[in-house]
């Protein structure tokens, strides 16, 4: 299978990887002139790269049309989360750019354990995870994590970017079944809780702004279980896992 790389550097039928990248196809791959890796531009489109030059810190490509690509679902999930302790986080970004996520947001709520801490910082790590996860997945775009919201009417005043908004609560709501189903909704949002759950009136405040509020099933989901749960449910229902 030809290597994957994402670049911005992608039009007229010519294309250029740098920085790391270039080094790492040129120098831990050691590509040759000739050799074909697909790329992924900023259109979101797949490309099939002909490398035509290496030179030191760049490799330039010819490319053919680009194609829609098959790892893309039809419906752009945007995941927000109750922001989890212990670094849990890492792992619910991983498997959910797996899964077909769109957007990670992170939120604090009320009952959350974890405090905000040099998010800056860590904001960086996790968008390098997504990319990661993107390359490894076989995904044509490196879902965003975003900066985490401060508390959740920050969440519920985003709501409005989308055509549905999913509220999972351990207190059960609507059927899943009921509410998506494959061309449903084109951009959703799931939100989930961290450790703690969501108090009474951030459930009553989640459903004034719009969203259904859902189930998961009579068991209580961990932090890190829950989002992962969510979105392959949603996934399947949308007809996105088949």
């Amino acid at each position: 299978m030809p290597h994957r790389y994402f670049t911005r550097e992608l039009s007229g039928g010519q294309a250029a990887l740098t920085g790391s990248d270039a080094h790492h196809l040129a120098n831990v791959m050691r590509a040759r002139l000739g050799e074909e890796v697909v790329l992924c531009g900023p259109d979101g489109l797949e490309y099939t790269g002909t490398v035509t030059a290496i030179l030191p810190g760049r490799v330039e490509f010819s490319v053919n049309e680009g194609a829609p690509s098959k790892a893309e679902p039809a419906v752009a999930a945007t995941l927000f989360v109750g922001y989890p302790k212990q670094g849990k986080l890492d792992e619910i970004i991983r498997h959910s750019v797996e899964l077909g996520v769109q957007e990670i947001i992170p939120f604090f709520s009320r009952y959350c354990v974890a405090t905000p801490k040099k998010e800056e910082a860590k904001n960086e790590r996790y968008n390098r995870i997504a990319a990661e996860a993107a390359k490894q997945a076989g995904r044509a775009v490196i879902p965003h994590v975003t900066m985490p919201l401060e508390n959740f009417s920050a969440v519920c005043r985003a709501l409005g970017d989308y055509d549905k908004a999913l509220f999972f609560y351990e207190g059960g709501g609507t059927s899943l079944r009921e509410v998506l189903a494959p061309g449903s909704v084109q951009r959703l949002a799931l939100i989930t809780g961290s450790e703690g759950g969501f108090s009474a009136e951030e459930a009553d405040a989640a459903a004034q702004a719009g969203a259904v509020t859902v189930g998961l099933g009579p068991r209580i989901l961990r932090c890190e279980t829950a989002p992962l749960a969510a979105l392959t449910a949603a996934m399947l229902l949308t007809g996105n896992l088949e």
